[in-house]
């Protein structure tokens, strides 16, 4: 944008002070203008980059005015205006962060009052002769997985590997600092069972795997103070009892099997029911199926009908005398 038109009527003696029917809300902490002064029609009309130039250069005019006024402090840089407070509050994209809160360690180490302190990510190496890695490729942590000689301890088995114990080692301790995070994560988040409900969620575990045995649980041996176990189980009839009850029990599920085949309900109980009698109990294609092997009473027609019977038969050789 070109300027020169407007930094030739100021050097003229245009005037610095701001004059607007609604005067300007200026926010030095923002270094902001505000402008609620209605648009002049005419003027934007007429030539509205000039309107425009002359509106913002009013604004930024009323902003130098202010800034000048401050309090200056001297610096290396020059002098400085000293901001006030914001005035206007914006709002934010998002909510306010939440407070971290403290790990275990933190914790402990706040109420000890142990300071804090930061390691540094290189360490000196005695046998380099340089600065190496704590951690990573060809780091301080794996010194003694990538020795060439190792000590062996004298009560060690034959297939004792220094270089895998060292690993196994590194990795444990890897795997219980993210054990805590994990932990830490939960307890930030509020979702860290209490120790009650931990030992009655470990309580019902273990009464699911009694009842998980074929007797219930009944022969398990019970530890000390284990509760006695409530629910449904199962009951079985004695091999030798009541034979009218055992009878009445056979008929009655034979009325309901019959009762079942009067009213077939799909299609394929209807075709059962056709290719036999209503009354019968017994399933003629079911049994000619079970017989035959799956290939139907057209497999039984040459099995009755090849040797016709005794009188049919005939015999090679000599017969009987």
């Amino acid at each position: 944008m070109d300027v020169s038109g407007l930094l030739a009527s100021t050097a003229k003696g245009r005037n610095t002070d701001v004059i607007k029917e609604i005067p300007l809300v200026v926010d030095a902490g923002l270094l902001a203008v505000f402008d609620s002064n209605d648009i002049d029609e005419e003027s934007y009309r007429e030539n509205p980059e000039e309107y425009l130039q002359s509106t913002a250069r009013d604004g930024v005019q009323a902003l130098i005015n202010t800034l000048f006024s401050l309090p200056i402090q001297k610096s290396e840089d020059g002098p400085l205006a000293r901001l006030p407070p914001i005035e206007l509050a914006l709002p934010r994209a998002k909510p306010l962060p939440k407070q971290k809160s403290l790990t275990k360690w933190e914790q402990f180490a706040k109420a000890r009052g142990i300071q804090k302190t930061v390691r540094d990510r290189r360490v000196w190496d005695e046998e380099r002769q340089e600065w190496v890695q704590r951690w990573g490729k060809n780091g301080k942590n794996k010194e003694l997985e990538e020795q060439w000689a190792t000590e062996v301890p004298a009560n060690a088995s034959d297939d004792y590997d220094p270089i895998k114990e060292a690993r196994d080692k590194r990795k444990a301790r890897v795997a219980k600092n993210e054990k805590q995070r994990l932990g830490n994560l939960a307890r930030a988040q509020g979702t860290t069972p209490s120790k009650e409900q931990r030992k009655q969620e470990l309580r019902g575990q273990a009464l699911q795997t009694k009842i998980s045995t074929a007797s219930m649980g009944k022969f398990d041996r019970k530890l000390e103070g284990e509760p006695k176990l409530r629910g449904i189980k199962r009951k079985f009839d004695p091999n030798e009892g009541d034979i009218q009850a055992e009878k009445s029990a056979s008929l009655a599920l034979i009325s309901k099997l019959e009762r079942d085949g009067s009213a077939p309900s799909s299609k394929k109980t209807k075709r059962d029911n056709e290719s036999g009698t209503k009354d019968n109990v017994l399933n003629v294609r079911k049994a000619i199926r079970h017989v035959t092997k799956g290939k139907g009473a057209t497999a039984m027609a040459p099995k009755f009908s090849k040797g016709g019977g005794k009188k049919g038969r005939t015999t090679s050789g000599k017969g009987k005398r």
